[in-house]
């Protein structure tokens, strides 16, 4: 079985970890989200690439959900002691080895998708890993600069890590990302496809970014299999990351039928053939088969019957209307993603 994932970081992780789970035979790409890639320190970093590879190859601090585990920090503090800027975003040893090797590749030539498979032939993720473009893509927010109050553009990672997305946002603009060219591969994956999975990764700067390389929304849309994708809303709130703060700026609902709604219906020019939501959560997505199913992945086993699920969804026609579908109620389980 042929199975393409679209993923950003920490969440679209842990659900690959259920997909390999639940499909252990499948052959699986996954097209990674690197508009939140950034420089510091004169080093190209790729916080989605890493966060996938380093958790399918077993590295990633479990704790935190990104970077290594057993990490120290003496370069960062070494940094702050010489005041070099930015403070606020850290860089630990471990991690440090990545970028390293990463920029020393991207300044002899190799393009990103290159450097990404020689990275990934130490971690052994067991999932073909593909930036969703070779081109830089770099998503930039526009903010109402506090000193001023007049409109300015800052780089996501200074939005997210080091004001939390307490800045009110009126916009998301991905610099470079109408240049872009899908990466070698991603095209013949999705059109190739038995099964295509859109993890519940944040559908602004995560699936949104990829969806807007020229060229990988046709080639959803032409896809032989079934769009599946994963409700990033629970109960009506985010699980974790800002999805809540990144839906309303493009005037879509923080809910389940929301971003269906956003995704739409491929038989009506969208991408969906079919949507998980949580059970309980009321949703009504026109032209898609709707499933209520537990959407927590809060252990091993929770991950990989959500991905089963989506996987059952990819290769079952639509079923017949939940009663669930249409009425609310509790939220099933814990944890976060």
């Amino acid at each position: 079985m042929q199975i393409v994932v679209l993923a950003g970081g920490v969440g679209g992780a842990r659900f690959l970890r259920g997909v390999l789970a639940a499909a252990p035979g499948a052959d699986v790409t996954v097209v990674v989200n690197t508009g939140d890639d950034v420089t510091m320190h004169g080093l190209r970093i790729c916080p989605d690439l890493d966060t996938v590879m380093y958790t399918l190859g077993n590295g990633i601090d479990e704790e935190r959900g990104w970077g290594r585990r057993g990490e120290s920090w003496t370069v960062k503090n070494e940094l702050a002691a010489y005041g070099a800027e930015p403070t606020w975003f850290g860089l630990g040893d471990r991690d440090l080895a990545t970028h390293l090797v990463r920029t020393r590749m991207l300044d002899a030539g190799y393009p990103l998708s290159e450097v990404t498979a020689a990275l990934s032939t130490r971690w052994q993720p067991g999932v073909r890993l593909l930036p969703m473009s070779d081109q830089r893509v770099e998503t930039h927010v526009v903010v109402a600069d506090p000193e001023t109050g007049r409109p300015q553009a800052i780089h996501f990672q200074e939005w997210w890590v080091r004001h939390r997305a307490s800045l009110e946002a009126s916009a998301f603009v991905q610099v470079g990302v109408d240049r872009a060219r899908p990466a070698p591969g991603v095209v013949e994956a999705l059109t190739g496809a038995d099964a295509v999975l859109l993890a519940p990764s944040n559908p602004v700067v995560s699936i949104g970014t990829v969806l807007g390389v020229p060229g990988i929304r046709e080639a959803l849309r032409g896809t032989a299999g079934r769009v599946v994708g994963v409700s990033p809303i629970v109960g009506g709130e985010v699980v974790r990351g800002m999805a809540d703060r990144c839906l309303p700026v493009v005037g879509v609902e923080v809910s389940a039928e929301g971003v269906g709604r956003h995704y739409g219906a491929r038989s009506d020019g969208g991408l969906l053939d079919a949507w998980l939501v949580q059970t309980g959560d009321g949703a009504s997505v026109p032209g898609v088969d709707v499933r209520p199913v537990p959407l927590l992945m809060s252990s091993p086993e929770t991950t990989e019957a959500l991905a089963r699920a989506a996987l059952d969804a990819a290769v079952e026609g639509p079923r017949p209307p939940h009663p669930s579908h249409a009425q609310g109620g509790p939220r099933d389980g814990a944890g976060g993603r």
